[in-house]
């Protein structure tokens, strides 16, 4: 179990991402379902490493995408 600091700090030091903070670890984890399961010790939120490693390998980047200059999906 790690620490979203610490998760970020790996993530970064294994080459899994170039970048990421905890900060955005935390929104990833309030935001996504598929998130891995969060635990609580103490006031720090904690994830297994072992399960966040594949999930962050896997997960498509959309770093600075505009969402606003997409034309509209035909529906």
């Amino acid at each position: 179990m790690v620490s979203f600091r610490e998760l970020a700090r790996r993530l970064v030091a294994d080459g899994v991402v170039p970048r990421i903070t905890h900060q955005r670890v935390s929104t990833i984890a309030r935001t996504d379902p598929a998130f891995p399961p969060v635990v609580l010790i103490g006031r720090s939120k904690a994830v297994d490493y072992r399960l966040a490693r594949p999930y962050f390998a896997s997960r498509k980047s959309r770093q600075g995408q505009r969402t606003d200059l997409k034309p509209p999906s035909p529906e």
